[in-house]
């Protein structure tokens, strides 16, 4: 099935929403106002906000999967295989990532739990392994995930828009990270990449080290 060009118009204005309606609920601004209009909510603000996005997520998803098509491309034999295993190293990067980050503080439990009702996450300026070659790893490994996959309109347009807000998303999240973390996440954006690995532009493991080393006072 061709997408008509009304197709096209809803699909893309369903990852306007989303992205529209994702980044505000991510704003530091709201959060600063729910904690200081609706103090007892603050708490839970992150478990709503995660559910609340994946809830958003399933219009454009189903969209995108009920109208398909002819597909656009297809990989094959060898490439097949190279992109397949490329998705499933993604995937495998996921799940071993999760010990680099703080899953209570990312889902909310911690927040909910000790009931710290502040805007700003929780924790210290910390790097995983995979943060020392690119700045935010789970969008990189996310984009690998949805460009080795077979394409077809729906698809395709989906992917194109996800991987605009990945973008746009990362730089509005760099800006709370440097609010909560001021010079060492500074020097840290100036040295590695956002999204694409590039030579030259990793952290060794000492130079992680210091980084997120606080000074001695």
């Amino acid at each position: 099935m061709t997408l008509t060009a009304s197709q096209l118009a809803s699909l893309v204005l369903l990852w306007l929403t989303y992205a529209a309606l994702h980044s505000l609920f991510a704003s530091l601004w709201l959060k600063r106002h729910v904690a200081a209009r609706w103090p007892r909510l603050a708490p839970g603000y992150r478990l709503g906000f995660n559910l609340l996005a994946l809830l958003l997520l399933l219009p454009p998803l189903w969209l995108t999967f009920a109208w398909h098509g002819p597909l656009l491309w297809s990989w094959q034999g060898g490439w097949a295989w190279l992109a397949n295993g490329l998705a499933l190293a993604a995937a495998a990067g996921f799940v071993g990532s999760t010990r680099g980050y703080d899953m209570g503080v990312f889902t909310g439990r911690t927040q909910w739990t000790t009931r710290n009702g502040a805007a700003e996450d929780p924790g210290a300026f910390t790097l995983s392994p995979l943060h020392r070659h690119v700045r935010h790893p789970w969008y990189s490994l996310g984009l690998v995930i949805l460009w080795t996959r077979d394409m077809d309109e729906a698809r395709l347009v989906s992917a194109l828009c996800i991987t605009l807000y990945l973008w746009l998303g990362s730089l509005l999240e760099e800006q709370k990270l440097l609010a909560f973390h001021g010079e060492p996440y500074a020097r840290y954006r100036a040295r590695v990449s956002g999204l694409i690995p590039w030579p030259g532009r990793s952290l060794s493991a000492d130079e992680a080290r210091a980084l997120c080393t606080p000074p001695r006072r």
